[in-house]
């Protein structure tokens, strides 16, 4: 009986696309909107820290902005501006 093991994923290639872009989001170093500096990286699942400032944010799992917070900051300053207005 044949194993498949050594054939490696088995993931088509928009999923393997995916899981990349998530991998490398997850590694690379993010905007620090408090100091202005590319200094944020990944602490632990959902908790991401500015080294330099030291400040420490929960967002994501596997990246910084989630498309859901985007939309959620965005919905607020609309209506803070209604609001001045």
């Amino acid at each position: 009986m044949q194993t498949h093991a050594s054939r490696g994923t088995h993931y088509g290639p928009s999923l393997r696309k995916q899981i990349k872009k998530t991998g490398v989001s997850q590694h690379d170093k993010h905007f620090c909107e408090f100091c202005g500096k590319y200094a944020v990286k990944r602490r632990a699942v959902g908790f991401w820290g500015c080294k330099d400032y030291g400040k420490v944010k929960a967002s994501g799992a596997y990246t910084l902005n989630t498309a859901r917070a985007v939309t959620v900051r965005s919905t607020i300053r609309r209506l803070r501006e209604q609001t001045k207005s």
